[in-house]
């Protein structure tokens, strides 16, 4: 029995969960997710508590276990607190806006960048070396921002480029050759 999965799941006041052939619906004040659970899995959902059993011994069954009570408890909290992550933009002339249904960056190359924002995912710019991505899904949230950042890697000799708040950017010595001696 996997340590992680055979942990309770205790649902906040407002939150629902519905087992029903094999698809667990979860429902609260921030939106709806649905998870296709695996047959070696069952949930369990006895008032406020939610809790994972391995139905069918497998190989894989312990990892299963650990994963959809994992899965679980990602959308528990993305649908009473959700999720989010803050983006950094350091560079000269480097910005970000939201315009409608689009972000638009001036990452350093010769034209803005765009990027369709999906309907499920709110971005916001609080200032203009700032987004702020949010939604109920962790693994869309985490998504989008890791393709936003991935438009343009932080390099290491100036730091310039986009960065998640928390990431800490190692920098490397510049050039030291042709300095100093002659």
């Amino acid at each position: 029995m996997s340590r992680i999965g055979k942990e309770l799941i205790v649902m906040p006041a407002g939150v629902t969960a519905k087992f029903e052939n094999g698809i667990l619906t979860v429902t609260g004040p921030k939106g709806t997710l649905t998870q296709e659970i695996n047959s070696v899995i069952a949930a369990k959902i006895d008032g406020q508590n939610l809790s994972f059993v391995i139905a069918k011994e497998s190989d894989d069954a312990n990892a299963k276990h650990g994963l959809y009570r994992a899965l679980a408890n990602n959308m528990v909290k993305g649908v009473s607190e959700g999720f989010t992550k803050t983006l950094l933009i350091s560079g000269v002339g480097y910005k970000a806006s939201v315009n409608g249904n689009k972000l638009m960056m001036n990452l350093g190359f010769s034209h803005p960048v765009e990027v369709v924002i999906p309907s499920d995912i709110t971005v916001a710019c609080p200032s203009v070396t700032e987004i702020r991505i949010s939604g109920i899904d962790k693994q869309k949230v985490g998504q989008f921002a890791s393709n936003i950042k991935d438009i343009r890697p932080v390099e290491p000799y100036h730091g310039y480029g986009v960065r998640y708040s928390d990431q800490v950017v190692i920098r490397k010595v510049g050039k030291a050759a042709g300095k100093g001696k002659k």
